[in-house]
């Protein structure tokens, strides 16, 4: 029988992987499965087994003038991020690295941000992790090699099994290589900031920025504690080619009026701000509970103003980052009369809402058909 306590298993190829996990499987054994390691304090898993795809980090194809990348699912973020900058491109996702935040060693891999679906700022604009995720292979926990999707950005082949394993944190399957759509990195970036919008007001001037034809790609709001400063702010980012991102700042800026002065940052310090936004640099050092609430745009005030904390406003005011000592269940219930959910960062207690009867029923069918053993981070999403 397999050892109760081991180090990380480090497989070198999908045989591997596939052999020990029909391995764990045929002795009842549970499996964590980790990339980088660097979102493991997220729901933490009991397990008898650590698979690690760190030893899978090589790019198998790389087709710039297609827009596509394929790579195992171990790449690290950063060498991707950097091969594809050589060719002018990027991950137009932005995926974050949440390493500070979660006080966590090891590098951040492009498997483990699509099996937990995580998207940077540009979401509002580009889409999630899951709307570049255009193919993959995996291992499910019944030990079986299987593949879904292509290698082309038109795939209409088969299920749409990407979106099913994006989000699912590594509870259905092991990814072992996956093919994303990369897109032409911006030539030029610039931030318009606002200063001293109260949330309410400040998600307004966010709207009406993306209402409008202005092909704003960021928008975010730091009330004071957030923004480290006595006044929040409110910031808009516009990419693209510098004579039309120059002329889209002079409109948004006249459209944005009635909002106070608006000040400009320049390409590199729009940079800086968006990587610290996007890492939600300022709560890394809190030591209170954080979570991170996907609601309607229009309701995260109400949110944060039910629950007491302190917040940041991504996404629009859809995506919050709320520092609160309330408790779980407050929290969940809060988020779903918003038109979301809420997952917990850091803290004690279950970091996923608890399934209505519907959910999990559909869930447990799911989970039956890729890992009916419940061999794959046993109890992660769903006792």
């Amino acid at each position: 029988m397999l050892a109760a306590a081991i180090p990380a298993r480090l497989p070198a190829s999908v045989e591997e992987v596939q052999a020990l996990v029909a391995e764990t499987a045929a002795h009842g054994r549970r499996i964590e499965v980790i990339g980088g390691g660097t979102k493991r304090a997220v729901a933490p898993v009991t397990a008898d087994v650590t698979l690690s795809l760190a030893g899978l980090d090589r790019v198998i194809d790389y087709a710039p003038d297609e827009l596509v990348l394929t790579a195992q699912a171990g790449a690290r973020l950063a060498d991707l991020e950097r091969l594809v900058a050589s060719e002018g491109q990027m991950l137009a996702f932005e995926p974050p690295r949440w390493t500070d935040l979660l006080r966590s060693a090891g590098e951040p891999t492009i498997g483990g941000a699509l099996a937990a679906n995580l998207s940077g700022p540009r979401r509002i604009r580009a889409g999630a992790a899951r709307d570049h995720f255009l193919g993959f292979s995996a291992v499910s926990g019944r030990g079986e090699v299987f593949k879904a999707g292509g290698k082309v950005v038109k795939n209409v082949t088969g299920y749409d099994l990407m979106k099913l394993m994006a989000g699912s944190w590594g509870t259905l399957a092991v990814l072992t290589e996956v093919t994303i759509k990369v897109l032409p990195a911006p030539r030029t970036a610039t931030t318009l900031l606002l200063f001293g919008l109260p949330d309410a007001r400040a998600v307004q001037a966010m709207s009406q920025a993306l209402n409008g034809p202005f092909e704003v790609s960021a928008a975010a709001h730091l009330p004071p504690v957030a923004a480290g400063a006595e006044m929040s702010v409110t910031a808009l980012r516009l990419e693209g080619f510098e004579a039309s991102v120059a002329a889209r700042a002079e409109k948004l800026a006249t459209a944005l009026r009635s909002f106070g002065h608006v000040q400009t940052l320049d390409t590199d310090h729009t940079r800086e701000f968006w990587a610290e936004v996007r890492e939600v640099k300022a709560f890394a050092r809190d030591p209170r509970p954080l979570w991170r609430l996907s609601v309607a745009p229009s309701a995260g005030c109400q949110v944060v103003a039910a629950l007491e904390g302190d917040a940041l406003y991504d996404w629009a005011g859809g995506l919050v980052w709320l520092l609160t000592e309330a408790e779980g269940p407050a929290v969940h219930a809060a988020a779903e009369r918003a038109g979301g959910h809420a997952l917990r960062l850091r803290g004690s207690g279950p970091a996923f809402a608890p399934l209505s009867s519907g959910l999990a029923t559909l869930n447990a069918r799911v989970k039956a058909a890729f890992d009916p053993l419940e061999v794959l981070n046993p109890g992660r999403m769903a006792p």
